[in-house]
């Protein structure tokens, strides 16, 4: 029996069209979903939030910029252990144009008692409930903590992930 029959090479070629398809279907979903994100970050730019010393924390006021938008809890135990490793980016990367925000999905008080135990340098805005939402709307579907959104300069999203970051994940940033 041959390997080479007609019926083989139609299902080869078969196979070979969903693929192609699937392919460019995929990369028409991936222009579209980039498309989108111009809308997806107008909501991030026109969000302000107050800061745990009261003053108003405007998103607006980093647009242009390399930006790390983590949203994060007190009570959210992968939260807390990367907050060291964003720390640490901020940092490390602030002089070379790239900015790191927390926006605390938390009770104020929590985030002040939090933050005079465990300080960072970077900014941190008390979100509460509007956080969620605007988490949301930059593409956290499931509503889980942490969630990062890195924004490139240039506006467009570099990175979502819903999860603890890693260390190269980090790196690959910058």
């Amino acid at each position: 029996m041959t390997m080479n029959t007609p019926r083989r090479r139609a299902l080869y070629a078969g196979v070979a069209a969903v693929a192609g398809l699937t392919g460019a279907g995929l990369a028409w979903r991936h222009q579209g979903l980039a498309g989108q994100a111009s809308a997806e970050l107008n909501v991030l730019w026109d969000s302000e939030f107050r800061r745990p010393g009261g003053q108003r924390l405007r998103l607006s006021d980093y647009q242009g910029a390399g930006l790390v938008v983590n949203f994060w809890a007190t009570w959210c135990p992968p939260c807390v252990e990367e907050m060291p490793l964003l720390d640490a980016f901020f940092r490390e990367n602030s002089s070379k144009g790239w900015q790191v925000i927390g926006l605390a999905i938390d009770q104020p008080s929590q985030v002040r008692r939090f933050l005079d135990q465990f300080p960072v340098t970077y900014p941190i805005g008390l979100a509460g409930l509007g956080g969620s939402e605007l988490a949301r709307s930059l593409g956290n579907t499931e509503g889980a903590l942490p969630f990062t959104v890195v924004v490139d300069a240039q506006g467009r999203v570099k990175q979502r992930k819903v999860g603890r970051l890693s260390e190269e994940e980090v790196k690959n940033w910058a």
